[in-house]
């Protein structure tokens, strides 16, 4: 898996920085295949929990909206519009469906390594500067909210306030419950199978 993940990467960051430009790698999923490729590669049972923290319920998300748009042409959120987008090459758009391989990938990794209890907290303490990172890019772009929430599509206060209360939402609302739930199933690095 090692090579797997260093041919994908090869293969996947120098394609998207040319197409997207370099603030697409501020968007949380981006940064979680970066950091998920690391962690393959550096066994690190620290780096696969953090991002299995972060990635599996967003990606499960994102390939059900994906799903719904291609098939239904109903969007339940905004943000893979480009899917459809004629504009840009079919291969390209289709290396995004990592979506919907990173879950079954990081529940193997952290089956093969174990649950490493510190992925909440590594997981909520990357995603911080990442939101703040979120404000510097096109509002219209929308990267990890960092400009108006994905359910009522407003600012919550001045950017400081917004970005601290989309970052508790992530944390408490999707990671803290990932967490327990991996916590519960798998066992810590290093203990027994």
């Amino acid at each position: 898996m090692r090579w797997t993940a260093l041919a994908w990467f090869a293969l996947w960051f120098p394609t998207y920085w040319r197409t997207w430009g370099a603030a697409n790698f501020v968007h949380l999923c981006d940064v979680a295949v970066i950091l998920t490729c690391i962690g393959m590669w550096t066994d690190s049972a620290l780096l696969i929990s953090s991002q299995a923290v972060g990635a599996l319920i967003v990606d499960i998300v994102w390939a059900i909206d994906a799903a719904s748009r291609i098939f239904l042409r109903y969007a339940l959120f905004s943000g893979n519009e480009y899917l459809l987008d004629s504009h840009y090459p079919i291969w390209i758009r289709s290396l995004t469906m990592f979506h919907v391989v990173m879950p079954a990938l990081l529940l193997w990794g952290v089956y093969l390594m174990g649950y490493d209890r510190r992925g909440w907290t590594l997981q909520s303490a990357i995603a911080l500067p990442v939101f703040i990172l979120a404000r510097f890019t096109p509002p219209s772009a929308n990267i990890d909210f960092a400009f108006s929430d994905p359910f009522f599509h407003r600012a919550w206060g001045p950017a400081l306030t917004h970005t601290l209360v989309i970052w508790l939402l992530i944390v408490f609302m999707v990671y803290l419950p990932t967490h327990l739930i991996l916590k519960r199933f798998f066992r810590a690095p290093g203990a027994a199978a």
